[in-house]
C-alpha cells in the first residue's frame, strides 16, 4: 500500500489507513471526481480537520494522495508526470476546503505553474458532505487571465466529460503553435529580462540576448521585459509575473527560459522548483556558444575551465534543478557526466586545467620571444563581437578565416603576416570578440589568449557603425581594455560597414570618433587605413 504524502503527523492509525485506501479508488474519464469519492474525502477531511488532496491521472487512477493542514495542501514533486511543450502535465488536482473558501490564489498559481490538467476544490459542509465543486483550467488562448474563472458544479453533477475537455485544451494549444513538431530536437526559447535600468537600456540588452540565442542555434518564440524598482531576491521576477510567464511559455511552446541577468544559485533553485522547464541565464548561454565554437585544444581547455567555475557554486541546487539547468543548452563542453562528480573532484579538475593553461602561457611567451628576435611589429584586431574583425583580417591578408554574420562566429585567435606597400612586414592577429558583461570566469580563462594583446604595437578597434548600439559597444570594449591594463597601446578606430550608413552620418561618426570609415569586404576602402598603419609602424 502506498503511503500518503504531506502532513500525516498526529493522525490515528485508523485515519491514516482510510486515507491510504483512497489509492484503490478509480474515477471514470467523464468525471472530475465521482460523487461517492467526493463524499468520502469530505468526511475524512472533516474528521482529521485537514485538507485532503487527490492527484488523478487521465486513466482515473490516483498516483498521489496528499494531506495538508487546515488551510492548504502542498503538491509533491511528480517526476513521472512531466509536461512536454504545448501539453499539460497529465494529472489533475482535486482537494477539499473546510471553510467554504473558493479556489485560492495558491490553487490557481499551482494550476498555472505546474501546468495541471485541472484544479478542483470540494467544499466541505458542516455535516461532512460536499456542498459544491469548483473547477478551473488553463486558458489555451493568450488573454489577460492565465486561467479560467472558476466554475461551480453540484457534487452530483461532475460528469463533464473531463478527459475530453483536457484533450480539447491541448488540441487548441497545438493549433496555436502548429510548428512545435517542425524541429523536435530544437530548443524554443522564451527570453526574460528583469531590470532596474531604463527601458531603453533593458530593451537593447534584451535585443542582444536574442542575437546570442540565435547564434547558439536556438529559436526565439517571444520575450518578456519587466521593469522593477527592486529585483526580487528569490525569483528575480515577481511571483505573479512568474505564473504569467509559465502560461506564456506553454502557449508559445517554449522549452527553455533564458534570463538576461545572471541567476545566483538560490534563484535557480527557487525558479526551477516552481516550473518544469529548462532555465539558463545570459552567462550560461555565452559559455554554451563558446563551447560550440572552440576548435583548438587551448580553446576547449579555456571553455571547460570557465564552465566548471560557473557550475561549482551551483552544485547546491537540487538534482532536478541542475538537470534542467545543464541539460544540453548551457551544458556543452564538460558534458553531463561532469555534473555527477562532487565538489572536490571538480576543484581537482580546475587545478589541472589551470596548470594546462599555464603551459599555454609559457608557449605563448616563447612565441613572443621569437617574434621579438625577428623584430616584426604586431597589430591586433579587437572589437565587439560581430563587428567584422575576421572579415577585415581576411581582406587585409587574403586569408580564409571563418567569418559569419553571427555573434562569436570565431573563437580561437588567428595570426597572419601582412606586407605593406613599402615592403614593411607585420604580424596581424584577430582575437576573440568582446561583449557587454562578458562572464568573469571566461575573462579569467581566456587571459592567456588576451595576453597576446600585450605584445601588440597597435590595436585596430573595429566598430560596427551600422549598429544603433555602437556607442555602448565602444564603451564595453574600452572598459575591458582598461581592465586588462591595455589602454596605453596606440589605437586606431575602424568604423566598419560604411555601405550600410548614409554618407553624412558616416562622416559625422568619423569626426566624433577620429576613425577611418571602411567596408571590410572591399579592399579599395582599406587604403587610407593601410597607409595610417604603415605610418604608425614606421614611427
Amino acid at each position: 500500500m502506498k503511503k500518503a504524502y504531506g502532513n500525516t503527523k498526529g493522525l490515528k492509525a485508523s485515519q491514516i489507513h482510510k486515507i491510504e485506501n483512497l489509492y484503490r479508488r478509480k474515477t471514470p474519464p467523464e468525471f472530475i471526481i465521482t460523487p461517492e469519492l467526493a463524499r468520502d474525502i469530505s468526511r475524512l477531511s472533516l474528521d482529521i480537520k485537514r485538507q485532503i488532496g487527490l492527484l488523478i491521472d487521465r486513466k482515473g487512477k490516483i498516483p498521489y494522495v496528499v494531506v495538508g493542514n487546515h488551510n492548504e495542501i502542498v503538491i509533491p514533486d511528480t517526476p513521472e508526470y512531466r509536461s512536454a511543450p504545448g501539453r499539460l502535465r497529465g494529472i489533475r488536482c482535486v482537494h477539499t476546503h473546510l471553510d467554504n473558501e473558493p479556489l485560492t490564489t495558491d490553487d490557481l498559481t499551482d494550476l498555472a505553474l505546474l501546468r495541471l490538467d485541472l484544479m478542483a476544490v470540494v467544499q466541505v459542509g458542516r455535516n461532512g458532505l460536499p456542498k459544491q465543486v469548483l473547477m478551473s483550467h488553463i486558458l489555451p488562448k493568450t488573454t489577460d487571465r492565465p486561467t479560467t474563472i472558476p466554475v461551480s458544479l453540484a457534487p452530483g453533477k461532475t460528469d463533464i466529460q473531463c478527459v475530453e475537455l483536457i484533450q480539447s485544451i491541448e488540441e487548441e494549444l497545438s493549433r496555436i503553435t502548429p510548428l512545435h513538431s517542425a524541429g523536435k530536437n530544437a530548443e524554443r526559447a522564451l527570453l526574460i529580462s528583469v531590470s532596474t535600468a531604463s527601458r531603453q537600456d533593458a530593451g537593447d540588452s534584451l535585443d542582444e540576448l536574442a542575437e546570442l540565442v540565435s547564434s547558439s542555434g536556438i529559436q526565439t518564440v517571444g520575450s518578456i521585459l519587466q521593469h522593477r524598482r527592486k529585483i526580487d531576491s528569490r525569483f528575480l521576477i515577481g511571483s505573479g509575473k512568474l505564473k504569467s510567464l509559465v502560461i506564456t511559455a506553454l502557449q508559445k511552446g517554449a522549452t527553455l527560459l533564458v534570463f538576461d541577468q545572471e541567476l545566483n544559485p538560490s534563484q535557480i533553485r527557487s525558479i526551477t522548483d516552481q516550473i518544469d522547464l529548462k532555465v539558463i541565464d545570459r552567462t550560461q548561454l555565452i559559455l554554451d556558444i563558446f563551447a560550440q565554437r572552440a576548435q583548438t585544444r587551448e580553446g576547449k581547455l579555456q571553455v571547460e575551465l570557465a564552465q566548471l567555475k560557473y557550475l561549482l557554486p551551483r552544485l547546491i541546487t537540487k538534482n532536478t534543478a541542475m538537470s534542467r539547468l545543464t541539460g544540453g543548452i548551457g551544458g556543452r563542453g564538460p558534458g553531463e557526466t561532469k555534473l555527477e562528480i562532487n565538489r572536490r573532484r571538480i576543484r581537482d579538475k580546475i587545478v589541472q586545467l589551470e596548470n594546462a593553461l599555464l603551459n599555454v602561457r609559457k608557449q605563448r611567451r616563447q612565441q613572443k620571444a621569437k617574434r621579438t628576435k625577428k623584430a616584426l611589429p604586431v597589430i591586433s584586431i579587437i572589437g565587439y563581437t560581430n563587428a567584422g574583425k575576421s572579415t577585415l583580417l581576411n581582406t587585409l591578408t587574403h586569408s580564409h578565416v571563418l567569418a559569419e554574420k553571427r555573434l562569436f562566429a570565431t573563437l580561437d585567435p588567428s595570426s597572419r603576416r601582412l606586407r605593406f606597400p613599402r615592403d614593411t612586414e607585420v604580424i596581424i592577429t584577430d582575437t576573440v570578440g568582446f561583449i557587454k558583461n562578458l562572464p568573469e570566469d571566461l575573462l579569467v580563462a581566456f587571459r592567456a589568449t588576451l595576453e597576446e594583446l600585450e605584445s601588440a604595437d597597435i590595436l585596430l578597434h573595429v566598430i560596427d557603425m551600422s549598429n544603433p548600439r555602437h556607442p555602448e559597444q565602444i564603451e564595453s570594449v574600452e572598459n575591458l581594455l582598461t581592465d586588462l591594463a591595455l589602454q596605453q597601446i596606440p589605437q586606431i578606430r575602424v568604423l566598419n560597414k560604411q555601405d550600410l550608413v548614409p554618407i553624412q552620418e558616416r562622416n559625422r561618426l568619423c569626426r566624433v570618433y577620429g576613425g577611418f570609415s571602411i567596408s571590410a569586404r572591399k579592399a579599395a576602402s582599406l587604403r587610407p587605413l593601410i597607409r595610417r598603419m604603415e605610418e604608425m609602424v614606421g614611427v
